[in-house]
């Protein structure tokens, strides 16, 4: 729909098929062509002002669900009185949508500030040199390990890369799967899977693999899970709908999309994986704010990040139905969030992961194609 603030551009453009009309129309006759001129001369100005208060103080480009991040946005808003155009994108693209749009708006940047739901697009953005470096005061009690070294990102608000099993299908929790080998038991063929690792979280998943086991032996991985007739879906929703349903046992997913299930009453357990000595560890993914270089507003934008990057921010993330994992401890969470000093976690260099992952992205698409 045509801003009601600026003139739609095809309409200054003539069309095929349409210059009689334009030719019929008093407007376009010789005689009143000045006067038209100089009407709209005397009227652009005014709807320039008109507009003024209609434009965003910042601009979101935000690659967590709506649902979760808008109440979010909202708070801000009322908080500090400024407005923010705050723009999603839909579940299949998420994070590596926004990452192309940044891309092509590189020359001419329209967001200010990154939210996104993962960590490795954000990666690959610093690395093109999309981001600018900001050193948020509401981050100095963050790990590092949740910050890049160069402070073009913040992590926060985790999710945990956890089992999701079907309790009608394991009755006995003994017998529930407890780590990523489950996914290679041949007694297990068929009833199990994972969404495919080229996007959102389980690219990260995918990622952490490579960067820990190596390119080749990450694919032997994946070939024989795929011998092993393990789904590989779309989504991480989509898998978590596939396992309360009973059309599989077990799989991975978020820990935000096994909460769901589980309040909607679904027979579904969460088991969190790989927590034996010598395995991977339990793989913990933050949201990550960042600048955006040449950002139109700077100003507003770091004062989104301060809000976004704060204990409070955080606080209701885990409060609220994704149930986000804190990283820092101190924050509050309710009994059901996960407490990360009770698990075995990954030791994740998320910067050597990013660029391991944009190594490998093609190969793993391809793979996933044939």
């Amino acid at each position: 729909m045509p801003s009601p603030c600026l003139p739609d551009a095809d309409a200054t453009m003539p069309r095929q098929g349409r210059p009689a009309q334009r030719a019929a129309h008093p407007a376009f006759r010789s005689d009143r062509a000045p006067r038209a001129l100089t009407l709209l001369g005397l009227l652009l100005p005014l709807l320039a002002l008109s507009c003024l208060g209609e434009r965003a103080d910042v601009v979101l480009y935000c690659a967590v669900d709506r649902s979760h991040s808008e109440p979010i946005v909202r708070a801000f808003e009322q908080a500090t009185g400024l407005k923010v155009d705050f723009q999603t994108d839909i579940e299949a693209n998420k994070s590596v949508g926004h990452r192309r749009r940044l891309q092509e708006e590189r020359n001419n940047p329209r967001c200010d500030v990154f939210w996104n739901n993962e960590v490795v697009q954000t990666v690959l953005l610093a690395d093109a040199g999309l981001l600018a470096p900001y050193d948020s005061p509401s981050a100095v009690d963050i790990p590092e390990a949740y910050r890049d070294p160069g402070r073009f990102w913040t992590g926060i608000a985790a999710r945990g890369r956890v089992l999701i099993v079907n309790t009608d299908a394991f009755p006995d929790p003994d017998a529930y799967p407890v780590d990523s080998a489950a996914f290679l038991d041949p007694a297990l063929a068929g009833r199990m899977g994972m969404a495919r690792p080229v996007t959102g979280t389980t690219a990260a998943h995918g990622a952490v693999w490579i960067e820990t086991y190596g390119l080749d032996a990450t694919f032997e991985r994946l070939q024989a899970m795929r011998t092993n007739l393990v789904r590989f879906g779309p989504g991480n929703a989509h898998l978590m709908r596939l396992v309360r349903d009973g059309q599989l046992d077990f799989g991975f997913t978020d820990t935000d999309d096994l909460r769901a299930a589980l309040v909607q009453g679904f027979p579904v357990a969460q088991v969190v994986p790989d927590q034996g000595e010598g395995q991977l560890g339990l793989i913990v993914i933050p949201n990550t704010v960042s600048l955006v270089a040449g950002a139109r507003h700077p100003e507003a934008a770091r004062r989104l990040i301060d809000f976004l990057l704060s204990h409070e921010v955080e606080a209701m993330l885990a409060a609220g139905e994704s149930a986000q994992i804190p990283v820092r401890p101190e924050v509050a969470r309710p009994d059901h969030v996960l407490d990360l000093s009770r698990y075995h976690v990954a030791q994740v260099d998320w910067v050597a992961v990013g660029r391991r992952y944009a190594q490998a992205v093609e190969q793993l698409e391809a793979w996933f194609q044939q």
